[in-house]
């Protein structure tokens, strides 16, 4: 498997406090059968920065100490970064870092309560660029909790999104849990990954999420979505369904007598 999105390099956020963290991190994600992870540091979300370059050698380090410690891991250069005005531009100015440094692929993080009035000119800017945002954790944020179908007006328009394995195991949740079905039900889900930050609380259960998926949509839909994360590393084409709008039933109130 490969897991395309978690915090998994030492002391640059709130991921693995040290490098032994780091690699209990790596051990516990051999064992859910994971092969390949991408390493994706927050940035620019008002706690932590981490920068293109930063990264590149972060990544290069942890790759050594994993071939040293004889753990089967491959990391790749990733970051989640935080949506802001300027981000196209920055991209430019090698600040932000696409997924595996080549791919036209970045990972994009909505601030937890809102979706900035921005988003949706900011999303098309970033295609017209030739790069292909993803969103991630978008079941996590309360804007796309109250109202799914903001999410639905981007992938419409070529966004790709994120759902995180532990959201969908219940884990943040009934409400997030039952989005997150709701999400891949109208095909505005694109990729299953970890967002794991440590070994306790916020590990990968990654292979937990794609058996309860098969369970309830089949082994073709999880065979899709590892093909997803496949390509995606690779540069490649991501192929979705047709992305259709999530209708909510509102509980009807009345006064009876």
């Amino acid at each position: 498997m490969i897991d395309i999105h978690c915090h998994i390099l030492p002391e640059v956020d709130d991921g693995p406090r040290t490098l032994e963290e780091s690699l209990d991190m790596a051990r516990a994600a051999v064992e859910e059968g994971i092969s390949t992870v991408v390493a994706t540091p927050h940035h620019r979300n008002n706690q932590f920065d981490n920068y293109y370059a930063d990264i590149i050698e972060n990544v290069n380090n942890l790759n050594n100490d994993l071939i040293a410690a004889n753990i089967p891991l491959t990391v790749l250069p990733g970051q989640e970064t935080r949506i802001y005005g300027e981000l196209a531009e920055d991209l430019d100015e090698n600040e932000i870092l696409p997924i595996n440094q080549h791919t036209p692929y970045i990972l994009i993080e909505l601030p937890t309560a809102t979706f900035p009035k921005f988003t949706k000119q900011l999303l098309y800017d970033l295609q017209l660029q030739g790069y292909k945002p993803v969103i991630v954790h978008p079941e996590r944020n309360k804007a796309i909790l109250e109202d799914p179908n903001l999410l639905y007006e981007i992938v419409k328009a070529g966004t790709l999104s994120q759902v995180t394995a532990a959201s969908l195991l219940g884990k943040f949740g009934k409400k997030i849990q039952n989005i997150s079905f709701k999400l891949i039900d109208c095909n505005l889900c694109h990729f299953i990954a970890s967002d794991a930050h440590n070994i306790s609380n916020r590990s990968f259960v990654l292979r937990e999420a794609y058996e309860l998926l098969e369970k309830e949509y089949g082994s073709e839909l999880v065979a899709q979505m590892k093909k997803n994360a496949i390509d995606l590393i690779e540069g490649n084409n991501i192929f979705g369904y047709v992305p259709e709008r999530v209708v909510i039933k509102k509980k009807l109130f009345g006064i009876f007598g």
